[in-house]
Order: structure tokens, then C-alpha cells, then sequence
């Protein structure tokens, strides 16, 4: 089961937007995208299933886009490791998971991470260290599509919505690579 990561150095970096251009390019998996907070949503428990498709919330925007599940969890450090642990284990083969956030690298090994940068001027968060630290690739927005290959693989992309043929070749290879 492929499991990504998606995180960002703040608001707006456009991690759900990322998020929805992986599900719509890899349509194969069965994805269950999980968005982590630790900010009151007012939901009466700390994982809430969103079902309905919309343009209003982060979960919405990943059942339109494809998602099988679409989950919003909320939790702190200390409970979040074990929310983790219960959805991985709800998520059988062919399925894959793919966390919106950077804290979650707390509590699990991803086989990708990846850092969404619209911009990383501004505030930065704390948690971004930690991404920083175990990305694979940083994608960011770009007139044309391209590589970028240095310390850090960077894929410049057109647009988050509709990734370039190169990376979901490249994603796919290493997905790939990672079930085997």
C-alpha cells in the first residue's frame, strides 16, 4: 500500500490542491486522503469521513477529485499516532494513503514525501523541518514544466491540478519500486 506524504511551509502552499493532481494521475489506486489538523473543526470526534464532493472544504475537493475516503483527523502530537496506525490498518492493498500535513512524519514512514511550495514566503511552520528533513521531491509552480535536479529533486509544474507526464512516470516508478 502506497502511502505519500504531502506537506508545505504554511497555508496556501497548495498541499489539497497537490493532493487532488496525485489522485486524478493516479486514478489505479484506491486512495483514502487524509487531511491532519490540530485545529478545532467542530466535529464531534477526532476522525470525521467527509462523503459529499465540493470546492468548499479540503476533504470535499479530494472526493471530487477521485478519493475513495476522505478523511479530516483532528488530534495533537500525542494523540495522533495511534488515529495513524488504526487508519493504516483500515486501508488494505490496493489502496493508498495520502496524508496532508507535515507533523504526521512523527508517526509514520512514508514511501513519498512530498513539499508543495506556491510560495515559501511568510510564515513558516514549525513542523516544515521535519518535511524538509525526509522529502523526496519539492514541487512548485512554474511557467513551464520541468525538472530540477540538484541536492533536492524539484519539479516545476504548470499547474498542481495536472502533474506533468515526467513526474507520474516518476511517481509511479517509485511507487513501484517501494510494493516490491
Amino acid at each position: 500500500m502506497p502511502v505519500i506524504v504531502v506537506g508545505g511551509g504554511g497555508r496556501g502552499a497548495g498541499k489539497t490542491t497537490l493532493i487532488c493532481g496525485l489522485i486524478r494521475a493516479l486514478p489505479e489506486i484506491q486512495w483514502t486522503a487524509i487531511k491532519v489538523t490540530s485545529h478545532d473543526h467542530v466535529n464531534a470526534t477526532p476522525v470525521w469521513e467527509e462523503t459529499t464532493a465540493g470546492e468548499d472544504t479540503d476533504t470535499a475537493c479530494y472526493v471530487s477529485a477521485g478519493a475513495k475516503r476522505a478523511l479530516l483527523v483532528t488530534a495533537d502530537d500525542a494523540e495522533l499516532s495511534p488515529i495513524v496506525q488504526q487508519i493504516l490498518k483500515q486501508c488494505p492493498p490496493p489502496a493508498g494513503v495520502i496524508f496532508e500535513s507535515n507533523r504526521v512524519l512523527r508517526c509514520l514512514s512514508a514511501d513519498l514525501c512530498l513539499a508543495a511550495a506556491l510560495s515559501l514566503k511568510g510564515e513558516r511552520k514549525p513542523s516544515f523541518d521535519l518535511l524538509e528533513e525526509r522529502m523526496d521531491a519539492m514541487v512548485e509552480l512554474a511557467g513551464h514544466d520541468h525538472v530540477i535536479r540538484g541536492e533536492r529533486l524539484g519539479f516545476h509544474l504548470v499547474s498542481f491540478e495536472h502533474l506533468s507526464a515526467t513526474m507520474i512516470a516518476w511517481l509511479r516508478e517509485r511507487l513501484e519500486a517501494t510494493a516490491g
